[in-house]
C-alpha cells in the first residue's frame, strides 16, 4: 500500500480523509511498478513477486521488467547453447521485442533469430562466445539503427564478412568489442580491421585484443574512424607501430598497445555485470 499525505479541511474528519488517500500497490502504473521490480534481485523477481497478486504477475510477465537483461553469468553456469537459446527466446518475447540492453553468452542460432528482430529498441548487445556464423548473421539480421554497443568477442565463426554485415545494419555503433583467443603463430590478416574501418566509421571505442591484423589494419582504422578515442590492441602481435603510427595512437585519449599487460589509463566501458537470472517456464 502507498499513502499520499494530505491536510484535511477544517470541517472534515482528518482520519477519514487520510484513509481515502491509501492506495493499493497493484493500482500503480505498470511502468512504475516495473521500475521498482527491476531493483529486486532477478531470481526473486521472477519466482516471488508474481505470487503476490495478479497485477504484479502481469507486470513481471509483461515487457516492463525486461528492457535491460544480463544473462551472462547464468549462461556461463549452464554452458548449454540450447538452454541459453530458450531463455533468450523467453526474455525477448516477454519484452515484446523491446529489449534495449542484452548481455548473453554462448548463444546459438535460435536465440540470435529472436534478438535480431528487436529492431529500433536494441541499443546494447553483448554476445561473446556465440557459435553463429557469418551466414547466420546475414540470414537473420534486420536493421538495428539504434545499436551503439556490440560485443562479438571470441566469436570464432564470425569473420570479416560477418563484421561487414553488422556494420551495414548497425549504423549508430560507437563501441565495438572484438577480443579473440590468444592463439600463437597467427598469420597476418587485415581483413577484419579493414571491414571495421569501412563499415563502422563512427566508432569511438574499439577493443581488438589478440587480433591478427598488422600496421596496415591499424592505419585503416585510424584513418577512417575519425571519432576514435579508445583503442585496445593488446596481444595483437603482428602490429609493430612503425612510422608515425605509434605517435598517432598515443594521441588518443586511451591507447592500450600490443605489448602492455596493464594500462592504468584504460577502463573498460562495456563490461557486463554478473547479475543472476532465472526465467519462469510459464510463458
Amino acid at each position: 500500500m502507498s499513502k499520499k499525505t494530505v491536510v484535511a479541511p477544517a470541517d472534515e474528519d482528518p482520519v477519514a480523509v487520510v484513509a481515502e488517500e491509501w492506495r493499493s500497490w497493484d493500482g500503480l502504473n505498470p511502468e512504475i511498478l516495473g521500475l521498482i521490480f527491476v531493483r529486486i534481485p532477478i531470481e526473486e523477481m521472477v519466482s516471488i513477486v508474481p505470487l503476490v497478486c495478479k497485477g504484479w504477475m502481469e507486470v513481471v510477465y509483461g515487457p516492463y521488467c525486461w528492457s535491460e537483461v544480463d544473462l551472462e553469468a547464468w549462461c556461463r553456469r549452464r554452458n548449454d547453447s540450447h538452454a541459453v537459446d530458450m531463455v533468450v527466446k523467453k526474455v525477448v518475447r516477454r519484452s515484446k521485442f523491446r529489449v534495449q540492453r542484452l548481455c548473453v553468452y554462448g548463444m546459438g542460432e535460435k536465440g540470435w533469430f529472436h534478438v535480431a528482430y528487436c529492431g529500433n529498441f536494441l541499443k546494447v548487445l553483448q554476445m561473446p562466445m556465440t557459435d553463429i556464423t557469418d551466414k547466420l548473421v546475414s540470414k537473420h539480421i534486420k536493421p538495428l539503427p539504434n545499436l551503439t554497443v556490440l560485443d562479438v568477442s571470441h566469436c570464432v565463426n564470425i569473420t570479416s564478412e560477418g563484421l561487414k554485415t553488422f556494420g551495414h545494419q548497425c549504423k549508430s555503433l560507437l563501441h565495438l568489442k572484438r577480443n579473440m583467443p590468444a592463439f600463437e603463430d597467427q598469420l597476418p590478416d587485415d581483413s577484419e580491421a579493414k571491414a571495421i574501418a569501412d563499415t563502422m566509421p563512427h566508432l569511438q571505442h574499439i577493443e581488438l585484443c589478440f587480433g591478427r591484423f598488422g600496421d596496415s589494419g591499424v592505419s585503416e582504422i585510424l584513418a577512417k574512424c575519425k571519432a576514435l578515442t579508445h583503442l585496445v590492441i593488446q596481444g595483437s602481435w603482428n602490429v609493430e607501430l612503425n612510422g608515425d603510427l605509434a605517435e598517432i595512437c598515443e594521441r588518443l585519449q586511451h591507447f592500450h598497445s600490443p605489448w602492455v599487460d596493464d594500462d592504468h589509463r584504460f577502463s573498460d566501458m562495456s563490461e557486463c555485470s554478473d547479475a543472476e537470472i532465472a526465467v519462469s517456464d510459464s510463458d
